[in-house]
């Protein structure tokens, strides 16, 4: 199992079509092909519309000529307005003006064709026409002439309040219909191109992305029970950079957890195998003695309430993680320390002092913060003799309340103050039947759950320790301490 863990399994077809990667670059290329269509549609719609338009300025041009020429223009040859001569007027138009590519010109007298021009005059355009040479009224529309569309305009020419022909304008579409398709063909091609650069480089880009995702499943798979030493190298400050730091953090704290986990499954081990170890020598070596046999039960019995003085405390460390730990009330801290003081005196003949008391109220869990103040009293008396001045006291101002014990003892070693407080740590003159090493653990538990510290007073001139409880006088809620 732990080489399966170690090293990357190699992905399957499958997997890679159902991975994030393709799924990122699939809905890429869908969107932009979508969006791709999309717009060589529209823009052949609107090439096609502008073309179209202009074939329709293009007509209204031409009619707008012949209505001038026939309102406003003179016969060439007699210098006289047109007046009725309908023949006149097409023919003078016909000598004035050609026709532009695709366009053609059909005029009709009484219904009968009578002249045409231009580039396209094709007889099934010119049949296509002829249905129009006796229309009372404006009128526009297209024709299918072979395999394109005819763009026309007629307009009846009336003089004297009568009809006496039709003016018919055509402008065949072919040419600006293979323009658009040829534009649209030219973009289609470039937007083709552009998505497939685009795709490429989504599909780098989503790999980048991604790799610290994968670098994360890769790190996950290498982390066995006996290796949490490999960490995900991060960059960037984007939500991916901040999933790697969060996972750093997390194998970080869970190198942390399983390191302390294994010291005290040590720890225990040996301070439950010491007890066993003794308790087991003595029973099997147990004669028929009463005076013996009273000495090894008296023996037995100690060693059997050390083992469960042991086991309470290390489940009073256990219920330090939970959160009922700490049941919060109002307290007065004078009233505490008078009751601390009493309580502390009748431990072992010593010299208790009461150095100050600090008047106030605040919000603790008044049995806890007895129980950490005793067992801190309880270790100055293990480092002190009978007669051996012991002080305790306390304050309270700027929002914190203090407690504190101070001995006369031979202080803690340089060497031991960073690690006072550990589990089943002791100081290097301790020895072994004082305890197990968990008594300031269980003090700095309960001040920790306070919102609180408890601290080592540097080295006092005068020798001794000062072991200091600091907590604010307002106890955090749940919600503040998860946070």
């Amino acid at each position: 199992m732990s080489s399966e863990l170690g090293h990357p399994r190699r992905r399957s077809p499958r997997q890679l079509l159902r991975g994030a990667r393709t799924r990122i670059l699939a809905a890429f290329v869908v969107l932009l092909t979508a969006s791709t269509l999309a717009s060589t549609v529209a823009l052949r719609q609107i090439l096609q519309a502008r073309a179209g338009e202009r074939v329709e300025r293009s007509l209204e041009q031409e009619v707008k000529e012949f209505r001038q020429l026939a309102e406003l223009g003179r016969n060439p040859l007699t210098g006289d307005p047109f007046g009725g001569d309908v023949q006149a007027i097409y023919e003078v138009y016909f000598q004035r003006n050609v026709p532009a590519a695709g366009e053609a010109v059909f005029t009709f007298l009484d219904g009968v064709r009578d002249q045409t021009s231009g580039t396209d005059l094709r007889p099934v355009l010119v049949r296509a026409v002829g249905t129009l040479a006796r229309v009372t009224s404006s009128r526009r529309g297209s024709l299918r002439v072979g395999d394109h569309d005819v763009r026309y305009l007629a307009v009846p020419v009336v003089i004297e309040e009568r009809q006496r022909g039709t003016f018919v304008v055509t402008h065949d579409l072919r040419e600006e219909t293979e323009a658009v398709d040829e534009a649209s063909q030219v973009a289609a091609g470039v937007s083709l191109g552009v998505l497939l650069l685009a795709s490429l480089l989504a599909f780098v880009v989503a790999g980048r992305v991604l790799a610290p995702l994968r670098e994360l499943t890769d790190t996950a798979r290498s982390i066995t029970e006996t290796d949490f030493t490999r960490r995900i190298a991060v960059e960037g400050d984007d939500e991916i950079a901040e999933l790697g730091r969060t996972f750093n953090a997390m194998l970080d704290r869970l190198q942390a957890a399983f390191a302390t986990q294994k010291d005290f499954v040590s720890d225990a081990g040996h301070e439950l195998r010491t007890p066993i170890t003794i308790i087991r020598g003595h029973l099997e070596l147990l004669g028929d003695d009463p005076v013996e046999r009273r000495d090894t039960v008296e023996l037995v019995c100690d060693e059997l309430d050390r083992m469960s003085r042991f086991v309470d405390d290390l489940l009073l460390l256990a219920q330090a993680e939970q959160a009922d730990f700490v049941q919060a009330a109002d307290v007065d801290l004078d009233a505490l320390t008078e009751e601390l003081m009493a309580k502390a005196s009748a431990l072992a003949p010593r010299d208790w002092q009461l150095q100050s008391i600090g008047v106030g109220r605040l919000t603790a869990d008044r049995q806890r913060l007895t129980q950490a103040v005793m067992q801190l009293a309880q270790n100055a008396v293990q480092h002190t003799h009978e007669g051996d001045r012991i002080e305790l006291g306390s304050s309270l101002a700027n929002g914190y309340a203090r407690l504190w014990v101070c001995d006369g003892g031979p202080g803690v070693s340089a060497g031991d103050r960073d690690r006072i407080f550990d589990r089943f740590a002791r100081g290097s003159g301790s020895r072994r039947s004082q305890g197990a090493g968990l008594g300031l653990a269980i003090v700095r538990a309960i001040a920790e759950a306070h919102g609180g510290r408890v601290e080592l007073e540097r080295e006092r001139p005068a020798g001794g320790a000062t072991f200091t409880i600091t907590i604010p006088t307002r106890s955090p809620a749940p919600e503040e301490e998860a946070t």
